[in-house]
């Protein structure tokens, strides 16, 4: 029996098979440039005001580039510009390589999906990304468009409305009622191939140059990811600085079990920097942040955005799971409380300019990488004064190395070569 999720997925696999071998003049395939299109056309209400660029924008790795809001509360406005949602928003880059939303049996920990608590799930057009490309479409705090025809109406009205018939093929764009859902599908899974792309995941950071040359000089992966070895052998072509290898080092030690740098990607890419797991670092509040002023503005049906105000806590994916048809997993809720998706550290430091302000975590808290990385290596440690958790169970305390996440016992020279190596997985390097 063919289900409507094998049906999308067989649709998807011919429309593939149709533009291979063809692509556009910048590079990108048919149904790339198709999502690209789509990526960064306004399609909003009011009209023309917030794209999915708004929010994910490539000079600053595929997220927010307004310095004003990355430097205060960090959540971006949605097309109602008085209307703010509750995070800061992820990157987009590399998102097509997240797996479906699942429970790791082995490891007793969930894995995958997209959105900092995975509710893209994936489970239904069997991609992550594709499923998290329709949702701000209809969210009142980000594009706040009325229905799915009224997305499909405006792209039938653009100028790109014949590539999506050419990629999709005749009648694909489609916007009756019978057909709009496979239609808005085809949206979503459009803008997931422009986002794998090579445009927007190229895998060509200074980190990337350095993980080739170090596998063809006959090193294996985990030596690579985790500078396990003399310089001169694991990088002979001395494309790592001093600091930035030794940044490796520190970061294969107590980073790399979550923000993995030793396991290749899926189709043989250099290492991705997350496991796509889920964990409560003792994140603080940030008390800017403008979801906590939402219990006044009231959205399309005449409720508050947030009846909770300033007492709002942000539960991450115990908060999906609560709610999860799956008793087994509802179950499991309370364990998850606080758990927001690790992130890929790729293009963490990527910015316009070397005063641009960036903000960091899930609720935009920290501003500086030299934050963040103090913040892991002294959190628990007494007369540092760190605020206390949103969520003050469930934090990761896990010992790597013989100390505890908290209280990493680093100098300030290993911190910096961390922030070094950070740097290094900045997107468009050339040597």
């Amino acid at each position: 029996m063919i289900t409507k999720r094998s049906a999308v997925l067989l649709a998807l696999g011919a429309a593939l098979l149709l533009v291979v071998g063809s692509s556009m003049a910048d590079g990108l395939m048919p149904m790339e440039q198709l999502g690209k299109e789509l990526f960064f056309d306004a399609i909003s209400q009011p009209a023309r005001s917030q794209s999915c660029a708004t929010c994910h924008d490539p000079k600053t790795g595929w997220t927010g580039d307004i310095a004003g809001i990355n430097l205060h509360g960090a959540v971006y406005r949605g097309a109602v510009p008085t209307r703010f949602g509750n995070r800061k928003p992820p990157t987009t880059a590399y998102a097509t390589y997240s797996p479906v939303f699942h429970f790791d049996t082995a490891n007793e920990e969930f894995v995958g999906g997209m959105l900092w608590d995975g509710r893209a799930t994936g489970e239904r057009l069997g991609s992550p990304a594709a499923e998290q490309a329709l949702g701000p479409f209809l969210v009142d705090v980000e594009q706040n468009m009325p229905s799915k025809q009224a997305v499909c109406e405006h792209v039938a009205a653009t100028s790109y409305a014949g590539l999506f018939e050419e990629v999709w093929g005749p009648g694909s764009l489609d916007c009756r009622p019978a057909g709009i859902d496979p239609t808005y599908d085809r949206i979503g899974l459009s803008i997931a191939a422009y986002e794998g792309s090579s445009e927007v995941s190229p895998f060509d950071s200074k980190f990337d140059a350095y993980w080739r040359a170090c596998l063809i000089a006959g090193n294996d992966p985990e030596e690579c990811g985790l500078a396990e070895g003399d310089k001169a052998a694991l990088d002979p072509q001395g494309i790592l600085s001093d600091k930035e290898f030794d940044g490796l080092i520190e970061f294969g030690e107590y980073c790399s079990p979550c923000h993995t740098s030793t396991v290749p990607g899926p189709n043989g890419e250099p290492p991705l920097f997350t496991d796509f797991t889920f964990e409560n670092i003792g994140v603080p509040k940030n008390p800017e942040n403008p979801f906590y002023r939402m219990d006044r503005e009231l959205d399309d049906d005449g409720f508050p955005i947030n009846p909770d105000g300033g007492f709002f806590v942000d539960f991450g994916l115990g908060e999906i799971l609560a709610d999860h048809p799956n008793p087994d997993w509802r179950a499991l809720a309370f364990v998850n409380d606080g758990k927001h998706k690790v992130p890929t550290v790729r293009n963490v430091a990527q910015r316009p300019g070397n005063g641009f302000p960036k903000a960091y975590m899930h609720n935009g808290v920290f501003k500086t990488l030299e934050d963040v990385v103090h913040f892991y290596n002294t959190r628990d440690v007494p007369g540092e004064n760190w605020p206390p958790p949103e969520v003050d169970r469930n934090v990761n305390r896990d010992i790597l190395e013989g100390v505890p996440v908290g209280n990493l016992e680093l100098d300030a020279e290993a911190e910096e070569a961390l922030v070094e190596l950070l740097k290094a997985l900045n997107d468009g390097f050339s040597k």
